[in-house]
């Protein structure tokens, strides 16, 4: 007997009006989810993953309409209007950033309270509900957790109650966008495990969208790969994972570093995502522009999903195996930097907070006594949980931070006897990448302002001087110059966090901090940044240190590895010892939390 799909879309596609021509954000897309099943929805930013799910939450925008197909819940035809009334009851949501989800000046319990109500929680029920909800996705203390706000708890405590919500109401579908893309991999397996016991629980059908490869092979049972409003790859997540057959696919799996096995350099793919001008100019193949194998017939003929099990949407399926390069990339070759120089130096350094005020004042280490070197041309990786000192030695390292005790040495001089002029002369060389671009740029200023921003203390440089040198920066990191005079928010996430570098770049720095500078970018964005700092310590000899919560991204980028823990090294040495052969407890369960990178291995952080 047949299972009923829990939600199906039939040939949907959801278009826009373009200066007179319609435009397919989403081409003909076909999927259904049966109850206790979970969906992959894979592919870069722009793909169509969160459009899909606007469509299943009834909350296109206005100008976007349904002009092909029909969406089914339980087998029957639903509009907008009534996919808003299943949302929060029938359907839940998982969002991204689960701080901003939460409101700020309501404590939990409210929030809770209030979505109870929605679901049609009775009032004398919904506090024995909360208590019983919030348990069963591992809370300790519940009644406690009730009393707090947002900014009380951690990022991974705020994704458990947003889990716990979603899953008060017992919907049918969960749709969880990007739910774990902040955390570090010990509370995504955490909460990665959660989702997968109560989903158990309740035989929830979810829909799960990531840019994580690894992830969406090990939790889901069928990944569809996305690629500018089609659907170039279907199919078991195992298969369409370990052995793409579409370019996209392909580019999208060699773009992500391995934990494990030999160290090849990334491919990365040329050119970036159609926009709604480009899909209104392209015929036929959407990928074209940016496909390696591309022929003629794929400029006049759309492909279509063919197959059995696994399905593909390329006209060139048929001879894939032989014209995909399937050749070991050549190895990574890492310059060995033996300048005996040294860049920052911590001598005990400790940082110590205080909390609360009068008789309740606590003092919070955030950094126990820690002594490091960076040396010219390093690459430095700090790795860690949430909290565990990573951003407060990058802090430190630029000097944005005062330490609590200990001494900093920044090219041999210690900071806190620096001048203002020896300072700012100080801080040129070590220059700080951070992990959000947007917060980073202003959004009133162009480009080329932005690069050169430090060269405005310079009162002899003319404006088309300063344009020169933006332009040649952005060269260097990979940005097309008539880029120098669009604004922030006419750029990709990717080329806003290479404008970052190129600003960084401006003063001719000798080191780079950057701080999960590829935390939340596709992987072929985060593919390309990673050769770019590589590219810009082999050429110029940047060092580097480099703070994620990735440990593959920092097995492939760095040569020494810092594995930190409540505020102190736990373990330091070269990279691949200290990843094969781990020695602490904490590296080995660090390393244990990271998917494996054959989906066909147990991932044992998520068995129940």
């Amino acid at each position: 007997m047949e299972r009923q799909a829990v939600v199906e879309f039939d040939r949907v596609s959801i278009s826009l009006d373009y200066r007179g021509q319609r435009v397919d954000l989403l081409r003909q897309v076909s999927f259904q989810v049966e109850a206790g099943k979970t969906l992959g929805l894979v592919g870069e930013s722009g793909a169509g993953k969160s459009m899909m799910g606007r469509v299943l939450s009834g909350l296109l925008p206005e100008n976007l309409r349904l002009t092909n197909g029909e969406v089914r819940f339980h087998g029957k035809k639903v509009t907008d209007s009534q996919m808003r009334a299943l949302l929060g009851k029938k359907i839940a949501f998982i969002p991204q950033e689960p701080l901003s989800s939460l409101n700020p000046v309501m404590s939990i319990q409210d929030q809770m309270f209030e979505h109870l109500k929605r679901v049609g929680v009775a009032k004398k029920d919904r506090y024995a509900y909360s208590l019983e909800r919030l348990a069963e996705v591992g809370l300790p203390d519940p009644a406690a957790i009730l009393g707090r706000y947002a900014h009380q708890l951690s990022g991974g405590q705020c994704q458990r109650v947003l889990i716990a919500m979603a899953f008060s109401g017992d919907p049918e579908l969960i749709i969880a966008d990007e739910p774990t893309t902040a955390l570090d991999v010990i509370t995504q397996a955490q909460i990665i495990r959660i989702l997968r016991e109560v989903q158990r629980r309740h035989n929830t059908a979810v829909i799960l969208i990531t840019h994580d490869l690894r992830l969406a092979a090990h939790v889901c049972d069928e990944v569809m790969v996305l690629y500018a409003g089609d659907v170039v790859e279907k199919g078991p997540a195992h298969q369409v994972l370990d052995q793409p057959r579409h370019p996209y696919a392909w580019a999208l799996k060699n773009a992500t570093p391995n934990l494990t096995g030999p160290l090849y350099q990334l491919p990365t793919l040329a050119e970036i995502m159609p926009g709604i001008q480009d899909m209104a100019e392209l015929t036929g193949c959407r990928f074209i522009k940016r496909c390696p194998l591309a022929q003629e017939a794929c400029h006049r003929y759309t492909p279509i999903l063919t197959g059995a099990q696994s399905q593909v949407a390329c006209l060139l399926v048929n001879s894939l195996t032989q014209q995909v390069p399937t050749q070991r990339l050549s190895k990574l070759e890492q310059k060995s930097h033996n300048q005996p120089e040294v860049l920052v130096s911590f001598d005990k350094v400790e940082q110590v907070y205080q909390i609360g005020k009068f008789s309740k004042k606590k003092v919070m280490s955030a950094l126990k006594p820690l002594s490091l070197t960076v040396h010219a041309g390093e690459l430095v990786g700090i790795v860690g949980e949430s909290g565990s000192g990573k951003s407060t030695v990058a802090r430190l390292m630029v000097g944005l931070n005062t330490p609590s005790s200990g001494t900093i040495h920044v090219l041999g001089r210690p900071r806190s006897t620096l001048s203002k002029s020896e300072k700012l002369e100080v801080s040129r060389s070590v220059q700080m990448i951070f992990q959000d671009p947007d917060s980073a740029l202003n959004p009133r200023r162009k480009v080329w302002e932005l690069v050169t921003q430090v060269l405005e203390l310079d009162p002899t440089l003319s404006t088309e001087c300063r344009q020169q040198v933006a332009v040649s920066l952005m060269s260097q990191v990979g940005i097309a110059t008539d880029a120098a005079y669009r604004f922030p928010v006419q750029l990709s996430g990717g080329q806003k966090q290479r404008i970052n570098i190129a600003r960084a770049l401006c003063v001719e720095p000798r080191l780079l901090v950057a701080d999960e500078v590829v935390s939340g970018l596709d992987v072929s964005v985060q593919a390309l940044i990673m050769n770019l700092l590589l590219r810009l310590n082999q050429e110029l000899g940047i060092a580097v240190v480099f703070i994620s919560h990735d440990l593959s991204v920092i097995r492939y980028l760095c040569t020494r590895v810092l594995v930190m823990k409540e505020g102190e090294v736990v373990e330091q040495g070269p990279t691949a010892r200290v990843f094969s052969q781990p020695r602490h407890e904490y590296t080995k369960s660090l390393l244990a939390a990271v998917p494996p990178d054959d989906s066909t291995q147990s991932w044992p952080s998520i068995h129940f």
